[in-house]
């Protein structure tokens, strides 16, 4: 079989397992399984797959069918300029994250050396995004699962910035070290009845601890700008990503703790997305 016949073979399971995606994400499991890159397949239609190959694209297909990310069966995403390692027990990295980095970037320059803290870190991308980026900050990053902080861990070795970030596993509520200049986030924020509505790729696959936060969806916000007000610095900047219909209670809940919202950033569908807050005194 060639690589056209079996891109062809892709395409009409995923496109009959409701995957919308199904042609380029055929394409870039044969690629996958070839070891080679998309445009080494689409330019050669005519080479040849043998047995060994096929089966390889037919085990991904599999796994691929039944909604599991991409990003899960290459154990690898994109985000900011970086690619990082991934897998069942951290979340997915996503593009309206990258809000945070560039609300960080602008509130610092190339030589600041600030303190900063990334609560719920995850895989660690953003933390080791914004250490990328400003290399003389100095980054705490907490997160009360093992598994993902060895993630963390296995992405800061792989960026060469182990020596920059301590990893903690441990809750905020339970935290108390230094005062940071900056405390970072990408909490959980999905309230129990949309839980219920999410795509079967999300729900099924991604870790509920990093995703589920309570009747409200504000568990872990509440407890993050609670804590923070405690842990940052007179003046210090606390920068999180908030879910659909929250700004306004997530906004009481920062004025309550004496922050001031210096701005609210959306999305690229125009959802409040991150918000920006200053610890007053």
């Amino acid at each position: 079989m060639n690589y056209l016949s079996s891109l062809n073979y892709g395409n009409k399971i995923l496109k009959s397992n409701n995957i919308i995606s199904y042609k380029i994400d055929s394409e870039l499991l044969l690629a996958r399984a070839l070891n080679k890159s998309r445009e080494e397949i689409l330019t050669n239609l005519n080479f040849t797959l043998d047995q060994k190959e096929f089966c390889t694209f037919k085990r991904l297909l599999i796994r691929r069918k039944q909604k599991e990310p991409l990003a899960y069966i290459f154990n690898q995403k994109d985000f900011w300029k970086y690619n990082f390692l991934v897998n069942k027990d951290v979340l997915i990295p996503r593009p309206e994250t990258e809000i945070i980095v560039e609300e960080v970037l602008k509130l610092t320059n190339y030589n600041s050396s600030k303190l900063f803290l990334d609560v719920g870190t995850g895989s660690g991308c953003l933390i080791l995004s914004i250490v990328k980026e400003r290399p003389h900050l100095l980054g705490t990053a907490i997160d009360i699962s093992k598994k993902a902080l060895k993630i963390a861990i296995n992405n800061a070795k792989m960026h060469h910035l182990e020596n920059k970030i301590k990893f903690i596993n441990i809750d905020i509520d339970k935290f108390n070290n230094n005062k940071y200049d900056f405390i970072v986030s990408n909490p959980p924020y999905i309230n129990e009845i949309n839980f219920k509505r999410l795509e079967a790729n999300v729900k099924l696959f991604e870790p509920t601890i990093a995703l589920k936060a309570g009747l409200d969806g504000l568990k872990i916000i509440e407890n993050i700008i609670k804590k923070s007000e405690k842990l940052l610095k007179k003046n210090g900047k606390l920068i999180f990503e908030i879910g659909e219909n929250q700004e306004s209670k997530v906004k009481k809940l920062l004025m309550e703790n004496k922050f001031y919202i210096n701005k609210v950033c959306k999305d690229l569908r125009s959802f409040p997305r991150v918000i920006v807050s200053t610890k007053l005194f």
